[in-house]
């Protein structure tokens, strides 16, 4: 196969990759790209697979509007979260479609299920109706998906993460940074042994890695670790706490991935006698609505989710109407909460 001067990289093209493209890299002809979507048995296989190989490389998706209609915006926002149960991310959601809406635009949700793989389906399905534009979750995605989305040349906004690489936009905070704040904030208060209960997805497990080196730095080596798979939940959260006490963790303290989890290590805890934060101190992430509200109230990570939903939308319409993105990394931060859990 020839090389392709085109093929996607880390730079935005000027263009959406065409069927002529794909054709052109293949060395075939736009008809016989045609007829692999939609007669591909009557494709020779060695044709059929070098054709397949283009598209794979190109990122090209077959246009499903109409001839007439392809020019035309679709007022369509495709977006993609982890998991339609977890809370944790309707806020954001929330905010984002209010203000699309507003804006003349519906949004579709697509849900990823924590895994690449899923995601890079989704983006695949979604762009064949040419969306105006994505909301993606997280800044990890696999290399086939990268393709698609800069081979569709249309804005992206990905959320809940920062890089100074983005695809696009990015709006989010570090989860590197919370890990470290975390460290930081149980060291000042010496409580004890330390104890680490999280989620198996990309952003906690971020977290847990910075919050585990900024212990190491600071000489803790010892560090009591249960792991639970996604998505969390309160059953999740006494089980992964009922490990770590049958493992003998007492007088210490524990980091939860999320608000979720330690709502149900509260339970746990409280239902073996143990006195909180006395025997064992909490601190979560998210600060959902319940967070202030568990008995006792739970020290957790903050950060604005409505104003994530509100900046990413934001950038999308920015892109749409042409206008310079005035911030390409928008970090919106987040803050430590102390309440009664420490």
């Amino acid at each position: 196969m020839q090389s392709f001067k085109s093929e996607i990289g880390s730079t935005r093209s000027t263009g959406s990759i065409t069927l002529g493209d794909v054709a052109k890299l293949a060395g075939v002809s736009p008809i016989t790209v045609s007829r692999v979507f939609n007669q591909p048995e009557k494709v020779a296989p060695k044709t059929l697979e070098k054709v397949r190989k283009a598209i794979a490389l190109t990122g090209y998706v077959p246009n499903l509007l109409a001839g007439g209609l392809a020019s035309r915006r679709s007022r369509l926002i495709a977006a993609i979260v982890p998991s339609i149960a977890n809370s944790v991310y309707a806020e954001t959601i929330k905010f984002f479609s209010e203000k699309m809406r507003d804006a003349g635009y519906q949004v579709l949700l697509g849900e990823s299920g924590y895994s690449e793989e899923q995601e890079e389906t989704l983006i695949a399905t979604v762009l064949m109706s040419r969306p105006d534009g994505i909301f993606l979750t997280g800044i990890n995605h696999s290399p086939q998906a990268k393709r698609l989305l800069l081979a569709a040349n249309i804005p992206v906004v990905e959320t809940w993460d920062i890089t100074p690489t983005p695809l696009d936009v990015v709006v989010g905070f570090s989860h590197r940074q919370v890990g470290q704040a975390v460290a930081d904030y149980l060291m000042s208060r010496n409580m004890g042994p330390i104890g680490i209960l999280s989620a198996t997805d990309h952003r906690a497990q971020l977290r847990q890695q910075a919050f585990l080196k900024t212990l190491e730095e600071k000489g803790v080596t010892e560090v009591a670790i249960s792991t639970v798979p996604v998505p969390t939940s309160f059953l999740a959260g006494r089980v992964g706490m009922a490990r770590l006490l049958d493992g003998g963790f007492i007088n210490g303290v524990v980091f939860c991935s999320s608000d979720t989890l330690a709502q149900g290590a509260l339970t746990e805890i409280q239902s073996r006698g143990l006195s909180i934060p006395d025997q064992i101190a909490m601190v979560g992430f998210g600060d959902q609505p319940f967070a202030a509200h568990t008995v006792p109230s739970l020290t957790t990570i903050k950060f604005d989710r409505a104003l994530m939903g509100q900046k990413a939308a934001e950038a999308l319409l920015s892109r749409f109407n042409n206008e310079p993105v005035l911030q390409q990394i928008n970090d919106v931060g987040f803050q430590l909460i102390e309440r009664q859990s420490t």
